[in-house]
């Protein structure tokens, strides 16, 4: 009996034991959270995945220096990544880093709309930056956009002026208010610099098909376009294919392609003395990443705001073009930054209707 009530207070014992280190670990992480000095930051990816040499990469990469400044490490407490192979892991993913107590998450383009907006109503305490998209009536979202439209302005002034053969083209993803900046911005850009300048534009209807990218690019570059701007993902890893395929067969062949979102000049690279890419529209993708996690480590997260990144604050630009762009074209281009930063020029936001 005496055996049997010390095994029961034994039992008791380590119970209690395991109940209070449970409580000590919750209580663990409720004091690493309510910590200021530490902070975390994740981001969820759309389906063109962590390596699309694009948006989602350029964000990653915001998220790495962010990282490196702040003396974190990848992982839970300090800076991660999930990736969606599907629109059906949005929601997951999102819920997911919230789950892991990241103090920020990023959602990755306009595709991740309606699930911020779902788990943003069901995880109030969260906070989540979109990025490419607004999510109105919550305030604990920021919304993160881009004056894409103003950079593309630049690039149509440049392949307007840098174009032999007076056509050039430009190849869309999905159709929307996003892409959709892109294209008003470059063919206005480039009607103003040439008036006479023709712009082919053709849509993929996909962000990934790099075939139907290489396929759109052919034909473009097959009825004389010499210059062709892509908004498309992963689709312009085709036009890339396409471009490189053609200078390899022909060194003296004029073709070159802007890439998009990051500076794609590794994307153009044919040998160790030939590129194609003539240079690239920039979203900085990374500095807005840098900025808003700084902000919401400073306690200063712009939740229920609409941050929009231009010209103006370095949010958007082109990417060097080493050497590709002559001094003139160059000029031109300094000229008409200046016009828009300044309010002379006002960029259309999107396509006339047709």
């Amino acid at each position: 009996m005496k055996k049997r009530k010390i095994g029961l207070a034994l039992s008791a014992l380590l119970a209690s034991g395991t109940l209070l280190a449970a409580c000590g670990n919750d209580n663990a992480g409720d004091s690493k959270k309510n910590n200021k000095d530490s902070f975390s930051v994740g981001m969820v990816t759309d389906i063109g995945g962590i390596d699309d040499r694009s948006f989602n990469q350029s964000t990653w990469e915001g998220l790495e220096q962010f990282g490196k400044d702040n003396g974190l490490s990848k992982g839970n407490g300090g800076y991660d990544y999930l990736q969606s192979s599907s629109e059906s892991d949005y929601n997951t993913n999102l819920n997911s880093l919230i789950r892991r107590n990241f103090d920020l998450v990023f959602a990755v383009g306009y595709n991740l709309h309606d699930s911020v907006a779902e788990v943003a109503k069901q995880q109030k305490d969260a906070k989540i930056a979109i990025i490419d998209s607004v999510v109105e009536g919550q305030d604990n979202v920021a919304s993160i956009m881009f004056k894409a439209n103003e950079a593309s302005y630049l690039a149509g002034v440049a392949a307007a002026l840098q174009s032999k053969t007076g056509k050039i083209g430009f190849i869309g993803g999905m159709e929307g208010d996003i892409v959709g900046g892109f294209e008003a911005g470059f063919v206005a850009g480039a009607k103003e610099a040439n008036p006479k300048v023709k712009v082919d534009v053709q849509y993929a209807g996909s962000f990934t098909d790099a075939a139907k990218g290489q396929a759109i690019a052919k034909r473009m570059y097959d009825s004389g376009a010499d210059i062709v701007f892509h908004a498309a993902g992963g689709v312009g890893k085709g036009l890339f294919t396409e471009a490189k395929e053609r200078k390899k067969k022909d060194p003296k062949a004029d073709v070159w392609v802007i890439g998009v979102d990051r500076d794609q000049y590794d994307e153009g690279k044919v040998d160790d003395k030939t590129n194609v890419t003539l240079t690239s529209v920039l979203k900085r993708v990374d500095i807005a990443a840098q900025d808003i996690s700084k902000q919401t480590k400073d306690g200063k997260f712009p939740g229920g705001k609409t941050i929009t990144f231009g010209l103006k604050d370095n949010g958007v630009d082109l990417a060097d073009s080493h050497g590709a762009i002559t001094s003139d074209t160059q000029k031109k281009i300094d000229e008409y930054k200046e016009k828009i930063i300044n309010g002379d020029i006002k960029v259309p936001e999107q396509p006339t209707k047709k």
